[in-house]
């Protein structure tokens, strides 16, 4: 009575209910199976890649070296691995991206009378729990925030007893390839002693999260991510102070993106809001320019340089200033902010369908905010608010290494040979730029309205 345990976004033994469940109910053992799917390999970037294999070699030791992996398609490689070693069931910790679910669906119909079994998901309360009071599901962040909390959720279980099956062909882990960046330590070991240093200082979180120059966020998306760490497991430890209840809340948008995308799987590549659709955005050879400018960090304007510099140097970018750079690919540049998204999808870590894409369409205001479009980030006064000792900009803006003070935020001003040699003029005039993106919107309402009235 041989189980296969499915690994996909849920690399760890600890708090994993599919774990339990097949280590429970099929004493022959599990047999633990990761599948490198093309189709989800192929467009992750190397950071993404490199980290993944990375975890799968600290969860291959956790497993005693008897985790399976095997390449190809899902739909073919599990039931060919069932009958291989006569497994009664597939137990899976249950998908809710739209990729993931059809995935799961063809494996299930191919799996035949073998049963797919779900249990347990990458999110505190699944998809589709919280509803408003008729039953449908939430536009706005708070009040699915108040549903959420009081939906709760459970309690962390410890690593079961499992008895890890050997003997089966392995095609080895995926190849990781070499990069640049410096990724933060992988595997569930890692993810907990990084949780450990973010509790020790969790009351300030509230009061210092903003400040990039600064490590005060958790750094934890990563784990989250990739399911070393649970947000159960997280929530487990957050006490009642401010900072633990900011932080909790952070961890509902997580969940808030992941409910929207479940209910409109559609808007992982269009607009949530339809009206949105004919806002007029740049294309052509200036726009590729300035695209390019943006995504290597030559813009002109330190703090967005900074993030745009970080996101390459770690495969990470503290979540104010994504907001900040975002804001500028979209208003000042008058770019889609799917190009965007598919630069952050490219390079980070943490790269997640739902909160990528929502959190692009908040701040490009197409998204779950009801009237986000006249929140233009001032990149200068991000910066000067955000970072006021300039600290940030000169880490990863070295070429303003020399500049003191909150001066590194307009290096154009200081003229003459105090100017920093090798650092680009701005590329555009933010405040022409904000006039034009809020001219576009009012355009595009205009022509919605008139399309309404038709």
């Amino acid at each position: 009575m041989t189980a296969v345990l499915w690994f996909r976004r849920d690399l760890r033994l600890a708090d994993h209910p599919a774990l339990a469940e097949a280590g429970a109910s099929r004493p022959g053992g599990v047999v633990g199976l990761f599948v490198v799917d093309d189709r989800l390999w192929g467009p992750s970037g190397d950071n993404r890649r490199a980290w993944l294999a990375r975890t799968l070699a600290a969860l291959d030791e956790q497993a005693g070296g008897r985790l399976v992996v095997r390449h190809g398609r899902p739909e073919q490689v599990v039931p060919a691995l069932v009958r291989e070693v006569e497994a009664e069931a597939v137990y899976v910790s249950a998908d809710f991206g739209p990729y993931g679910r059809g995935r799961d669906g063809a494996v299930a119909e191919a799996l035949g009378p073998v049963p797919l079994v779900g249990s347990g998901s990458p999110y505190a309360v699944d998809p589709g729990e919280v509803r408003a009071a008729r039953g449908e599901p939430y536009r706005v962040f708070t009040p699915f925030h108040r549903g959420w909390t009081a939906h709760g959720w459970g309690v962390p279980v410890e690593v079961p007893p499992v008895t890890w099956v050997g003997g089966v062909a392995s095609a080895g882990r995926p190849g990781a390839p070499d990069v640049k960046a410096a990724l933060p330590p992988a595997g569930e070991a890692a993810a907990h002693r990084r949780l450990d240093a973010f509790m020790a200082d969790v009351d300030r979180y509230g009061t210092l999260r903003d400040r990039p120059d600064l490590d005060r966020t958790s750094r934890l998306s990563p784990y989250l991510r990739w399911g070393t760490l649970h947000p159960r497991q997280v929530l487990a430890q957050l006490g009642e102070g401010p900072g633990a209840a900011k932080f909790r809340a952070e961890l509902a948008w997580r969940e808030f993106y992941a409910d929207v995308l479940w209910h409109r799987p559609e808007s992982a590549r269009r607009a949530l809001q339809p009206a949105m659709a004919a806002m007029e955005v740049d294309t052509g050879p200036e726009a590729d320019r300035r695209f390019e400018a943006w995504a290597t960090g030559q813009t002109g304007y330190p703090y967005i340089d900074a993030g745009m510099r970080q996101l390459l140097g770690e495969g990470w970018v503290h979540n104010r200033v994504r907001m900040a750079v975002a804001s500028f690919l979209v208003k000042d540049l008058h770019l889609d902010w799917r190009r965007g998204a598919r630069w952050f999808m490219r390079h980070l870590v943490d790269g997640d369908l739902a909160s990528n894409q929502h959190g692009w369409q908040w701040v490009a205001g197409t998204g779950t905010d009801p009237a986000p479009y006249f929140r233009v980030f001032n990149p200068v006064t991000q910066g000067q608010r955000h970072d006021p000792h300039g600290d940030y900009v000169r880490r990863w803006v070295p070429e303003l290494a020399g500049v003191a003070g909150a001066a590194v935020h307009e290096p154009w001003k200081l003229g003459g040979l105090l100017a920093p040699a090798g650092y680009p003029p701005p590329i555009i005039d933010h405040g022409q730029e904000r006039a034009d993106a809020l001219a576009r919107y009012q355009a595009a309402r205009s022509t919605s309205a008139g399309r309404a009235h038709r």
